[in-house]
């Protein structure tokens, strides 16, 4: 009895073991499922991503902390630099972007794997944030850095003033690698965000060392000394016909300029320039007597005077520049040294010419009158006297200014009123515009071809409206060419309160007319009250438009015309009161 009771205790015992055992792997499966269960679409526990803590996160809880924690270090700006040269790039418009989607994925879903699910419950990693870049937003982005950091090269250059050469270096240029910088940063963002853009140095098409050699080889030579000219006298015999005279550096370098063709610097010779340089030495050597042009004086009445022309001698000009040329090019004065022929010069205006183009008749006569400023009318005799017995060649161009030179005291002018910013204002040689104004007509009337005149800023009642002309020292000057086809002689003088211009020559047409057209856009004057020491009070004058017409006549017909358009201001009335 015994040993079947404990028998039967044994089975129970086992039973409950049994029992306790299915309990326990049935705790432990449901615990296992419990944790299966949970760890279902959560990241492991450790998981870092970028280096913001996203364990134990869904994938979406996940993504919005990422967004959140990393939003503001993704738009940080990234940097470019060359050389001294930083250019901020933004990383949106530059299409580089942080994946969060692509960061999180592939970190949850459902494993029974054991190993697997200790990883989600007490594993993870540490892994960088995914990135996307738009290839072509990011190298567009560069292309616009790149214009700000590349830098074009600097060509040397050469300018020549007088002897003296000067020079401007070269400066290499820098271009940016730009698909190897595009490279750099899709590889290395945002681990990194300063990137040294890779270049390479761009020359210029003319180099600091090509500057040098043509200086050197080149342009120095053409200045180094003087070329010296040998030459002989057609009038003379033996030593006595020798002739020498040096062309100087500074005449030769008007005639040299520094050009810049394609990349490559050249040494030009102007042919004429240097053909005139060298005559010009020639004439002031004194060796060469230049050909003598006929004159023409007025004796008296009818009565003229032909100072004959003569011949001269000078320079060969054939051929003269290429000889001169290759002087230059050596620097030693023995290849520095040439010899140019001789040759005779003839008057351009012979002594036959004169004779036949002398002045037959009044052609042009004209008078205006004077003001009862005596220290005004003086300076109109002086001028007067000056203009008056010139003679006027066929075809030689007349300058007025020329002709009187500059007004001084020195030359026996006074202080006088002239027009000046719209106000009168004293100055020497005030008044002898109104002897040009009166050359003016007697030209006008004569036929011959106007070249330049300015009539005055606001009309003077004393002179016809239209046909008149100021003068001012240097630039505003009066000016006719004589192509009446004989000489002019120039008359002119003060008496009593006219001064009076008149032409004898040989009259081109029948008649020459004035046509004056009517005043039109008249503006009114205004009314000035000045207390300066200086005050010139004026009268007021309206201002206007108006239009000439010359009229050229032959047999009873108009062959010609020409218009003259003149604008005038107002001139204000300025009352003084200092």
């Amino acid at each position: 009895m015994t040993q079947q009771g404990d028998t039967m205790d044994d089975g129970r015992r086992r039973g409950r073991g049994i029992i306790i055992g299915l309990v326990l792997v049935l705790l432990v499966a449901g615990a296992y499922a419990a944790t299966v269960l949970w760890a279902d679409g959560k990241l492991p526990s450790d998981t870092r991503i970028g280096g913001v803590a996203v364990g134990g996160l869904s994938e979406d809880a996940a993504r919005q902390r990422l967004e959140n924690r990393l939003g503001e270090e993704e738009h940080r700006s990234v940097t470019v630099t060359a050389g001294s040269k930083k250019v901020r790039l933004d990383p949106e418009k530059a299409g580089l972007s942080y994946d969060y989607e692509a960061s999180v994925a592939g970190l949850t879903g459902f494993s029974a794997n054991p190993v697997d699910l200790v990883d989600r419950v007490v594993g993870g990693s540490e892994r960088p944030i995914r990135t996307e870049v738009d290839r072509t937003a990011l190298d567009a982005a560069i292309g616009k850095a790149a214009a700000k950091v590349d830098r074009k090269p600097v060509d040397g250059t050469v300018t020549l003033k007088g002897t003296d050469i000067r020079q401007s270096k070269a400066r290499p240029g820098r271009s940016v690698d730009q698909e190897e910088l595009a490279e750099q940063i899709e590889e290395d963002w945002p681990q990194e965000r300063t990137f040294a853009a890779p270049t390479e140095q761009v020359e210029a098409d003319i180099t600091q060392s090509e500057v040098e050699a043509f200086v050197s080889d080149e342009l120095e030579p053409l200045l180094s000394g003087p070329i010296t000219v040998h030459s002989t006298d057609p009038t003379a015999k033996g030593e006595a016909a020798e002739i020498s005279f040096r062309v100087a550096p500074k005449q030769l370098a008007d005639a040299v300029s520094v050009h810049s063709t394609k990349g490559e610097l050249q040494a030009r010779i102007n042919d004429k320039k240097l053909v005139e340089a060298v005559e010009v030495a020639a004439e002031e050597s004194g060796e060469f007597v230049p050909a003598r042009d006929a004159s023409v004086t007025w004796e008296g009445e009818d009565d003229y005077r032909v100072r004959p022309s003569a011949k001269g001698f000078g320079l060969q000009t054939k051929g003269m520049a290429g000889t001169v040329s290759e002087a230059m090019a050596h620097r030693g004065a023995k290849e520095r040294t040439v010899t140019i022929d001789s040759r005779v010069t003839t008057a351009d205006f012979t002594t036959a010419q004169a004779r036949k183009t002398l002045p037959k008749e009044e052609i042009s006569t004209f008078t205006t009158h004077l003001t009862d400023d005596a220290e005004r009318t003086e300076n109109i005799d002086t001028a007067a006297r000056r203009l008056d017995g010139t003679y006027v060649k066929p075809g030689e161009t007349f300058s007025l200014n020329a002709r009187l030179g500059e007004r001084t005291a020195a030359k026996g002018y006074n202080a006088a009123p002239v027009i000046e910013n719209g106000r009168l204002v004293d100055d020497y040689g005030g008044g002898i515009s109104q002897l040009s104004t009166t050359l003016f007509n007697a030209v006008f009337f004569s036929g011959a071809k106007i070249e330049e005149f300015h009539p005055h800023s606001w009309y003077i009642s004393r002179y016809p409206e239209g046909r008149e002309a100021t003068i001012s020292w240097p630039e505003v000057d009066q000016k006719f060419t004589n192509d009446t086809g004989a000489g002019i002689l120039i008359k002119a003088h003060v008496e009593g309160d006219d001064v009076t211009v008149t032409f004898h020559g040989r009259a081109p047409y029948d008649d020459v007319r004035a046509d004056m057209g009517e005043r039109r856009n008249i503006t009114e004057p205004e009314r000035i009250v000045d207390d300066s020491a200086d005050c010139v009070s004026q009268s007021p004058t309206p201002g206007f438009d108006i239009t000439v017409k010359r009229q050229f006549i032959n047999d009873g017909k108009v062959v010609k015309t020409s218009d003259f358009f003149t604008h005038y201001v107002p001139e204000d009335e300025v009352v003084c009161t200092g």
